[in-house]
């Protein structure tokens, strides 16, 4: 079919009110970049998942990465969009311009976990902790790099990991959320995990998962196939991107995954603890651990926070009190929705101010 002809289907949809869900923040950004919402009808509901890594992070890792860099002797290497996610000391940034009796805490942008290396081996006396943050996408990236410092007798780095899986988020939402008809399952973690991992919810729950890459006719494709699997009364996976997901997804990335982590109980921002859903380090990779287990507590969060209905879904993001009111804006941000380039929150503000 040709992309006229679904975008003449989806604009001319008049049904039941169906509401689909874009796990990825990388979606997200996609759909308003091109214009989606205007291109189907408005009986099609496109809202947010938890998709982005940064923004389901607890406020415990934050605090944990604010204590290893105020720390004699470590220095915190992170990526730039953790650097203003709010913790109960304060964001990253905030430590790293502010003076604690005389010291500042000591953090450097990464821009590769493998940079953990170098500075590793150029400074033995200085242990390099790295806050690990992201879904199957990054994780086979740092448990390659513990593989080099391990072959390498490399001891001075830990890892502080916030490294978690995609499906049992996404069954936490079916169980909990009867009202989502579908899913526009992401490109980059499906390249890693292949569509298989989908076959248990979408059969379990009966809907829809399709995967889709993140150009316009991508996503169009992706909204097609799962609006007529719901007027067929059907729910399963559609590999909607198969020019870079393969069935059985990358296999040498899973192994390495497979090798340097176990599954253990992990806090979403707004979800809560999910069973099954973290990636902690283990067995000889263990030592590398910089305590990332038990970082479960969470701010609590003012009344006037919708943090936890945006990520999932429950509301769009210029729903909340305090979305671009003055107390939540890139600049001063409260969540780290608002933080992250993948976070809803921004890319609703930058794509509406």
């Amino acid at each position: 079919m040709e992309i006229r002809e679904v975008i003449d289907y989806l604009k001319s949809y008049d049904g039941r009110e169906l509401k689909l869900m874009e796990v990825c923040g990388t979606h997200t950004a996609a759909i308003f970049k091109n214009g989606i919402r205007e291109l189907i009808s408005p009986k099609i509901k496109l809202i947010s998942g938890p998709g982005c890594p940064v923004c389901v992070t607890p406020t415990a890792f934050i605090d944990k990465c604010v204590e290893y860099a105020r720390k004699p002797g470590c220095q915190l290497l992170t990526f730039g969009d953790m650097m203003k996610v709010p913790g109960t000391r304060g964001s990253l940034s905030e430590n790293k311009a502010e003076d604690n009796e005389g010291a500042k805490a000591d953090i450097a942008i990464m821009y590769s976990p493998f940079e953990a290396l170098e500075r590793a081996k150029e400074d033995p006396d200085t242990t390099y902790v790295v806050a690990a943050v992201g879904f199957e996408t990054t994780a086979p990236t740092y448990a390659l790099m513990l593989r080099q410092a391990r072959l390498q007798g490399i001891d001075n780095i830990r890892l502080v990991t916030a490294l978690k899986t995609a499906i049992p988020a996404l069954d936490w939402i079916c169980a909990n959320q009867n009202d989502i008809d579908g899913f526009i399952c992401p490109g980059h973690v499906s390249v890693i995990t292949g569509v298989h991992v989908y076959d248990g919810p979408a059969e379990k729950y009966g809907r829809p998962f399709v995967v889709s890459g993140f150009e316009a006719e991508h996503i169009l494709a992706a909204i097609y196939r799962i609006v007529k699997q719901v007027e067929a009364g059907q729910g399963c996976v559609e590999n909607m991107y198969p020019n870079a997901v393969r069935d059985e997804g990358n296999a040498k990335a899973m192994a390495a995954i497979n090798e340097v982590y176990e599954a253990g109980p992990a806090m979403w921002r707004g979800l809560g603890v999910i069973e099954g859903s973290g990636l902690y380090l283990k067995g000889e990779y263990a030592v590398y651990d910089g305590g990332s287990r038990g970082l479960d507590s969470d701010m609590e969060l003012p009344e006037a926070c919708r943090c936890g209905a945006v990520i999932t879904g429950k509301i769009n993001p210029d729903q909340c009190p305090m979305f671009a009111a003055g107390s939540c804006t890139p600049m001063d941000p409260f969540g780290p929705c608002m933080v992250s380039s993948e976070g809803s929150c921004g890319i609703w503000y930058r794509n509406k101010h």
